[in-house]
């Protein structure tokens, strides 16, 4: 039975289209290749220009390592790579990462949407390569050259590494110690692919909305596969939700193959809600933008999960009645509609992802003023909207911020925005709308049922023509109807 289970729920998956195909493992194996011949052509050219001795040119070399989901090979058709450029020690982030990086790039006909974000607390150069997003960060090495299978897990790294290049090598350093410590890598990658799947349907994955990022979810995966060696996929997806619906928050989960060690304080300013250790360095947490908001909207869908994986071996069992997306349109009165728009298409990506970073402190503005928002991530655009704009809509709990001052917390976000920001900042404008006042397009985005036949009946009327996202063209965010 438990094996049936099993094979169901990757069955349903796979119908789903929560599963990448093999063409798309293919495009992403390409990209791979394309850009470490990128990056030795780089090396070579940063090594020429800082005239260093003809053998030592001869034999520069950096190398890219992978993470994230892409690393532990959990990824779906959506999902970016995120990447570290390991370079030797001759290198620099300012001059030649962000520089001639950035112009041997750009200059490819294959890349697109390129733009360094340099005041983030881990720097990338984000671009798009043959539609695929790309996050790009860089560290550095005290080697004359860096060979393709160069290993991070020595500890004496962290003596002779700046601490830039340590906390762009993290994503790594956590992916390799979890593999090296769950019992079964196969089955903790499904239970993960799986726990990936369920968070984006039901709007609790985006870390920049302080909600879960790929991190949280790999090491409250591994906590699971390490506590049952021996389950089978659907008992670990059914001990996932139980365990984290009554899991006693802020008590920290923590991963380690033998005994716990002693926990570090937590550092000053962390707001501890839902704590997660990582299991790489003794004395470091997942970084969290987690408010009371999205804690409140976790915890409500762990307990969700609980419910519907209670008994999955029952005869009329759905494994559809887990993931079906979150109705949004369905589930609030009232939304604040966030439009963020610039003159073009190339100062909007860098304004959004810009935006997006901060929203953290818009969630806790709204929350001083005493409104509790659900953030949906999902990103849209306004037509009746002239310039390139995104717009996102945030349900609002009901019986909170019914005196909701939007001018006070866009003014108070806006001020936020424009400290180190590098480039002219775009618009942004906060509006209260009813749920009746939606677009269309949400509504069917975010309600799986009969959509089918909703969507034919709306085809009756209007022409549907796909809208995609205008710095991420490769990111379906709705429909566009016209008359």
């Amino acid at each position: 039975m438990e094996s049936e289970a099993s094979l169901s729920l990757l069955k349903f998956m796979s119908d789903e289209g929560l599963l990448v195909s093999p063409e798309q493992k293919m495009k992403r194996k390409n990209i791979i290749h394309n850009l470490k011949e990128i990056l030795m052509i780089w090396i070579t050219r940063v090594a020429y220009q800082r005239r260093l001795p003809q053998h030592q040119i001869k034999h520069a070399s950096a190398t890219l390592l992978l993470y994230g989901s892409y690393g532990l090979d959990v990824y779906d058709a959506d999902s970016n790579i995120d990447a570290v450029c390991v370079a030797p020690c001759f290198a620099s982030l300012a001059e030649d990462f962000f520089i001639v990086l950035y112009n041997m790039l750009a200059g490819r006909p294959e890349v697109s949407g390129i733009h360094c974000v340099k005041e983030a607390k881990v720097p990338i150069l984000q671009f798009i390569f043959d539609g695929i997003l790309i996050d790009l960060s860089f560290a550095k090495l005290q080697y004359a050259a860096v060979p393709e299978d160069v290993d991070i897990s020595n500890s004496s790294f962290k003596q002779d590494i700046d601490e830039t290049s340590w906390m762009s090598l993290s994503g790594v350093r956590v992916m390799n110690r979890i593999l090296q410590i769950v019992p079964d890598v196969k089955i903790f990658k499904e239970l993960l692919q799986c726990a990936r799947s369920w968070a984006k349907r039901r709007g609790v994955y985006s870390e920049l909305f302080g909600l879960f990022g790929g991190i949280h979810l790999a090491v409250l995966a591994a906590f699971i596969c390490i506590k049952n060696p021996s389950g089978s996929l659907v008992n670990l997806i059914s001990a996932f939700f139980k365990t984290y619906a009554f899991w006693p928050w802020p008590e920290p989960v923590v991963v380690e193959d033998g005994p716990v060690p002693l926990l570090p304080p937590l550092p000053p300013g962390t707001r501890a809600l839902m704590l997660i250790r990582l299991p790489s360095t003794p004395d470091e947490y997942c970084h969290s933008d987690i408010t009371t908001s999205t804690f409140n909207k976790i915890r409500s869908e762990f307990r969700r999960g609980y419910r519907h994986t209670q008994d999955p071996f029952k005869p009329q069992f759905n494994w559809g009645n887990l993931f079906e997306p979150f109705p949004y349109s369905k589930s609030y009165l009232r939304f604040i509609k966030i439009c963020v728009s610039a003159y073009n298409n190339v100062e909007l990506g860098s304004w959004v992802h810009w935006v997006k970073s901060c929203f953290h402190s818009l969630l806790v503005k709204l929350e001083e003023m005493h409104a509790l928002c659900d953030p949906n991530p999902t990103e849209y655009i306004d037509a009746d909207i002239q310039m390139p704009n995104i717009v996102f809509y945030w349900g609002l709990v009901p019986g909170r911020g019914d005196n909701l001052d939007l001018n006070n917390a866009t003014n108070d976000f806006m001020r936020n925005l424009v400290i180190g920001y590098p480039n002219n900042p775009g618009s942004l404008t906060l509006t209260l709308v009813q749920a009746s006042q939606l677009p269309k397009i949400l509504e069917l985005a975010n309600d799986n049922k009969n959509a089918e036949l909703r969507l034919s009946n709306f085809n009756n009327q209007q022409q549907m023509i796909p809208v995609y996202s205008t710095h991420e063209p490769c990111y379906l965010v709705g429909y566009s109807a016209t008359q």
